[in-house]
């Protein structure tokens, strides 16, 4: 079982995005550049997170995405699920013939509470408590930092010869 990217990056800007929400509506280039995540692939996430009520497009000069809801009312499982992802340690999928038979294997009870588990702790997670952490808001601050002395083309030398 394994978290793949397409429910990692979700997170990822979803959080950029509860990160920025006071500037107004982001655009799907700014997270891109912050997070290093292809424009492309965020265009296809933010599709489904629309679809789901989770973002709110907003269209126009000054236009991008919002949040649908509250950072307290947006758990971490609802985004990972938005994009179709899934996480669930049974070697079934959950559907119970793990072996030739149709039956279940010997471990399955213990795979499936591991999934149950993974479910409980993303659900008991918002964007609001993310937002909260220390150390989102350090790496934020570096990432914000790093953007602003790309836009203004800081720390490039130019010598201009006559």
């Amino acid at each position: 079982m394994r978290l793949t990217t397409k429910g990692r990056y979700a997170v990822t800007a979803m959080l950029d995005l509860a990160l920025h929400v006071a500037e107004g509506p982001v655009t799907l280039g700014d997270i891109a550049r912050r997070q290093e995540i292809s424009l492309s692939y965020l265009e296809q996430l933010f599709a489904r997170l629309r679809r789901r009520g989770l973002v709110a497009s907003v269209r126009g000069p000054g236009g991008g995405y919002r949040l649908g809801r509250g950072l307290a009312d947006l758990q971490i499982a609802e985004i990972i699920h938005a994009v179709d992802e899934f996480y669930e340690a049974t070697a079934c999928e959950g559907r119970g013939g793990c072996q030739q038979e149709g039956e279940v294997c010997i471990t399955h009870a213990l795979w499936d509470d591991l999934s149950q588990q993974i479910h409980s702790f993303l659900s008991a997670i918002t964007l609001a408590e993310l937002v909260e952490r220390s150390e989102v808001r350090r790496v934020s601050d570096r990432q914000h930092e790093r953007d602003a002395r790309l836009r203004t083309g800081g720390d490039i030398a130019v010598t201009v010869l006559a």
